[in-house]
This record gives structure tokens, C-alpha cells and sequence, in this order.
């Protein structure tokens, strides 16, 4: 069996990922690292941002795909860029790179609206795995801030009281979609209903499990190994 999972973990460090990417590091080692292992992997890098100024300019002049952001540049956080381009009305999708396992500062880049938040002393098959599962509309957040139990240090499936157990089976449903990204028209389609009717489900769940918005959601599912992320393995 772990031979059979190192064979599958190489053929996914080998697959192609056709998107394009801006980088943005002030440290040039990191950023031309990144820049030429994504490269290995068939994304096509756009643009290197050495700063937080630089990189909103060229974000929205490229439009790429991807934009990758140190969390820590000059001049401008790559979570105040993010807010800034959603601010601006960016549909992208954005990830953060950074050293810090602070739930606040996790929670900060989700907030601004980055799709993903990756360690940088991960593996680089997680700015992989990112990228593949932003592409599908998820959120992403590096399996290493599960293990280190920022996120409240729930043990999943050892939550007492946990009020998941209070959705229905349809609110059950809506919340699965909602926290891997999925938006409220898909949900209709997939589950046959109105977008309406999402959204009372939507504030029905969020009401039962005492969340105020979608990264609050999202944080929630994280606690309890409930999304597509948090089950991976470093």
C-alpha cells in the first residue's frame, strides 16, 4: 500500500497544469524557486512582482489565472493586495504563500479574499494541490495548519455537542457544496432547486452552526475535517 501511494504521489508531481501565473516574492531565490519548478509542471508564468505595489499593477494588467503572493512584501501585504483587487472587482484566483501559522493571519488572507493559503516550508506539491482545487472553486489551506491545530485543535470526529449533528440532510448537503466553493446557482442546478432556496438553507445552516459568513464556514468544516482539503496528508 505505501508503495502504491508513492507511486501515485510522483504521477501527481508529474502532471501538467495548464494555467497561467504571476509570482510575487521580494526574495528572489524563493520567487525564481517557485517560478521554475512551476514551470517544470507546464504553467506559464506571466510576471515576477518583487513587491506588493508592483504585484497589484501587474495582476491587473496581465489578468493571469493565478496570482501567488508572498504574504510579507514591500509596500503592500499580499493579503491588502488581494483586498485591494477584490475591492476592484477581481474575479482571479489568488493564494497565499507564507511562513506564519497564526490562525489570525490565516484567517485575515481568507477574509481579503485569497482561494488558497500555502506554507511555504510545505512540500511543493501543496502550491500543486492548491492550485488544481482553487481551479474547481474550492478553498484551499495547507494540510500542515491542520496538524499544527490553529484552527481550535479539534481531534475530527471527537467534537462534543458539535451542532453538525443539527442540519437536516439537505442543509447537510448545501453545506458540503458551500465550503468546497461551489456558488449558489451550482447548487441549485446539482441539487434541483432555486437559488432561493439555497440561500434559506444557506441562512438556516449558518444560523444552526453560529457562523457569520462563508470563511467563517470554511473555518468550521477545517475544525472538523469536513472539506476536500483538510483531508490530505503531508
Amino acid at each position: 500500500m505505501a508503495g502504491q501511494a508513492q507511486v501515485a504521489a510522483e504521477r501527481a508531481m508529474e502532471e501538467t497544469i495548464d494555467v497561467t501565473v504571476v509570482l510575487a516574492d521580494d526574495q528572489a531565490i524563493v520567487r525564481q524557486g517557485f517560478a521554475a519548478l512551476c514551470r517544470e509542471r507546464g504553467i506559464q508564468i506571466l510576471g515576477e512582482a518583487t513587491d506588493g505595489p508592483q504585484a497589484l499593477e501587474m495582476i491587473q494588467e496581465l489578468k493571469p489565472d493565478f496570482a501567488i503572493l508572498d504574504l510579507q512584501m514591500p509596500g503592500l501585504t499580499g493579503a491588502e493586495v488581494i483586498r485591494r483587487l477584490r475591492l476592484a472587482g477581481y474575479t482571479g484566483k489568488l493564494i497565499i504563500l507564507s511562513f506564519s501559522q497564526e490562525e489570525a493571519t490565516v484567517m485575515e488572507a481568507l477574509r481579503a479574499g485569497a482561494d488558497g493559503y500555502v506554507l511555504k516550508d510545505g512540500p511543493f506539491r501543496h502550491l500543486l494541490d492548491a492550485i488544481n482545487f482553487v481551479k474547481e472553486g474550492g478553498i484551499y489551506v495547507s494540510p500542515l495548519l491542520h496538524g499544527a491545530g490553529i484552527f481550535g485543535g479539534h481531534t475530527p470526529g471527537r467534537v462534543q455537542s458539535d451542532p453538525i449533528g443539527s442540519l437536516s440532510p439537505r442543509e447537510m448537503e448545501v453545506f458540503q457544496y458551500l465550503v468546497n466553493g461551489l456558488r449558489a446557482k451550482d447548487i441549485a442546478q446539482l441539487l434541483d432547486i432555486s437559488p432561493k432556496t439555497v440561500d434559506t438553507y444557506r441562512a438556516s445552516l449558518m444560523r444552526k452552526l453560529n457562523v457569520r459568513d462563508l470563511v467563517g464556514l470554511v473555518k468550521f468544516a477545517i475544525e472538523r475535517n469536513l472539506t476536500s482539503t483538510s483531508g490530505k496528508k503531508s
